[in-house]
Formats: C-alpha cells, structure tokens, sequence
C-alpha cells in the first residue's frame, strides 16, 4: 500500500485494514516457524504497511490534539 491511499482512507477503514494485516501477519509467522513460507518477502512487506498506517495514525491524532503528552 502506498502512503497517499492510506492517508486517503477513513479512520474505520484504517482499524479494518489493520486487523486484517495483523491477522494476515500471524497466519504468515505461524507457517514460517513450521517451514519455508511460500513469499517470505510478505513478512516485511506487511510489516512495513502496519508501520506506515499506524505512523499516519498518529500523525492525524497529534494534529487533532488527541493526543496528550505525558508531563
């Protein structure tokens, strides 16, 4: 996934996709620790697209003031 469609998504459809990542994630990790995963380049490729969604998450929470700074 590229950075403008995720920042093109909705807040919902941002938590939707990234539940299914973190499910497809799992099912990738459990079939790498029983043996050769058949696209081991998906690992990372995942990884890299929960990083981006939760980083852009972030980004859209601080310029709303959601979040607060620990003091």
């Amino acid at each position: 996934m590229k950075v403008k469609e995720i920042r093109s998504m909705s807040k919902d459809d941002l938590n939707v996709r990234l539940v299914e990542l973190k499910k497809d994630l799992m099912k990738i990790n459990a079939e790498a620790s029983v043996s050769n995963p058949k696209n081991p380049g998906k690992i990372s490729q995942i990884k890299k697209t929960i990083a981006k969604i939760l980083t852009i998450t972030n980004e859209n929470n601080k310029q709303k003031g959601e979040i607060k700074k620990d003091e």
